[in-house]
């Protein structure tokens, strides 16, 4: 049967190796030999955890040679004269965080993203500045509590426009937030019951969430800040609202959630009472869970995984009020994370998934310790020029994930459209851009295609690195060279056949 308890002992190179690639964006094996001497627990305790980041924001200049300048923060008030056009500003905000997410020696990039995936908006749904805000708000809630990250959501000023509630009014009601809240970010559809009946709610319940939802819309960035997090958010005005009683379907054992009183406090009564009621249902947590188990260890849940590992995991889910790291820490050090809990201990977690796109570049760029150019030196166009042109212009959007952009409200494909799912990263569409990173790495520019002299940003030279590196321990032996490079690249070593 599939298990939850603990792995025990140390961990060895191998199951190192998996959790570090599982769990972080930067994957070396300085890390990985460090971890293998730990247990699994002592592993995670250096992973879960919020590292300073390399700049606190991003930084701009327009010209080679020019002193880098900052608009995000302090917040400036609307009619502030910014630095560029919101588009290439909006492309640094973006290099920033991939900037951030290779240098994080820990989960939280990797568990930003994770929210990211199905609480997603895009760039182009607000300012630049607004998305930085975003993308701070998932690193704020990223191993906290995630019922008030998820009710913190609902003000983002992105997320407001993304799924329009700023269109949300007491006489022109718009249903679109309160059908996402219920099925992308809380407690999902399950199977259709009968019409307008989805098994965990009904299009009853989406119209009453969405005159609780009333009235909730932007505010200006340098005027109001989120109280909890600092963060400039949305807030409440009562004058859009509808204060009137809502009750709820027998989904939700016909609740009904009346405002203790008709001003902004009011609203935010109604909108905590929401996120109760909807949390207070099992399918919340395990709904919650599923999601964590197709990113971190599979995208199939079979009946043995739902039973053993999903419904244990949701009650502690529920038993530590919706704290994230306790249910990530059970998850990521348990013998069916590690393919401990069989006899068949390479069949099921270890290699199961293929790396997106976004993997492939950060944890390639980590292992091989590529210079990166620095976004506050004199070189900080080659910075956008990386990033922006080179690791998402190029590998990421021809690989099919266009990073920050998903097709849909629904997130990037290969994490829940089946029946490909994760073998979206891998066909006949997008293996040329994969097949073709290490030649753009190599040749120091993006290496085929329209522009393909146009220079990446960085270069690698892979002799340099055998000889200088330390990684390889006899650099002068091909066969040591190729059987430890297979050891720390590969999920799984090749078997002698494979490696002659």
């Amino acid at each position: 049967m599939a298990s939850l308890n603990p792995l025990q002992g140390a961990l060895g190179q191998r199951r190192a190796a998996h959790l570090l690639r599982r769990a972080s964006f930067r994957y070396t094996r300085a890390k990985v030999d460090e971890m293998a001497g730990q247990t699994a627990a002592e592993a995670l305790a250096s992973l879960l955890v919020l590292n300073p980041l390399q700049l606190d924001q991003p930084v701009y200049a327009d010209t080679p040679g020019a002193t880098p300048a900052t608009w995000i923060n302090p917040p400036q008030p609307a009619d502030a004269d910014l630095p560029g056009d919101e588009n290439t500003l909006s492309e640094y905000v973006k290099a920033w965080w991939v900037n951030e997410a290779l240098h994080d020696p820990g989960a939280a990039h990797r568990m930003s993203f994770f929210f990211h995936q199905f609480l997603a908006v895009t760039p182009d749904t607000g300012s630049s500045m607004a998305f930085y805000d975003y993308l701070l708000l998932l690193r704020w809630g990223c191993l906290g509590n995630f019922k008030q990250l998820v009710t913190k959501m609902v003000l983002d000023n992105c997320m407001l426009e993304y799924i329009d509630n700023d269109q949300n009014y007491v006489n022109n009601p718009n249903e679109n937030y309160a059908r996402e809240f219920f099925e992308l970010h809380t407690i999902g559809a399950g199977d259709a019951a009968g019409p307008g009946d989805y098994t965990n709610y009904t299009e009853d319940d989406i119209v009453q969430a969405a005159r609780v939802l009333t009235g909730f819309n932007h505010a200006d960035r340098d005027e109001y800040q989120d109280p909890d997090t600092m963060i400039p958010a949305g807030r409440g005005y009562p004058q859009s609202h509808d204060f009137g009683a809502k009750t709820f379907s027998a989904r939700f054992g016909g609740a009904t959630i009346t405002p203790p009183s008709n001003d902004e406090a009011g609203m935010y009564a109604e909108l905590n009472a929401l996120v109760d009621m909807v949390f207070a249902q099992e399918e919340t947590a395990r709904n919650f869970c599923r999601r964590l188990y197709r990113f971190f260890i599979k995208r199939i849940i079979d009946a043995e995984a739902e039973t053993d590992i999903i419904g244990p995991l949701a009650q502690t889910f529920i038993t530590n009020n919706f704290e994230i790291k306790p249910v990530v820490e059970q998850l990521l050090q348990s013998e069916h994370f590690f393919d401990a809990d069989d006899a068949a201990n390479t069949d099921e977690a270890v290699g199961a998934l293929i790396k997106s796109p976004l993997d492939l570049a950060l944890q390639s760029l980590s292992f091989f310790d590529l210079p990166i150019p620095d976004p506050a030196g004199s070189n900080h166009e080659h910075y956008r020029t990386f990033y922006n042109g080179g690791i998402m212009g190029r590998l990421m959007d021809w690989s099919g994930m266009f990073l920050f952009y998903p097709p849909d409200v629904a997130g990037y494909p290969g994490y829940y459209q089946e029946p490909d799912l994760n073998r979206q990263f891998f066909n006949s569409a997008t293996i040329i851009a994969r097949y073709k990173w290490p030649e753009m790495l190599l040749t120091g520019t993006h290496a085929w295609g329209p522009g393909a002299d146009t220079e990446l940003g960085t270069k690698f030279d892979f002799a340099a690195w055998l000889k200088d590196s330390g990684v390889i321990s006899d650099p002068s032996d091909s066969y040591v060279v190729v059987q430890e490079l297979t050891r720390y690249l590969f999920p799984e070593e090749p078997d002698a056949e494979r490696f002659d």
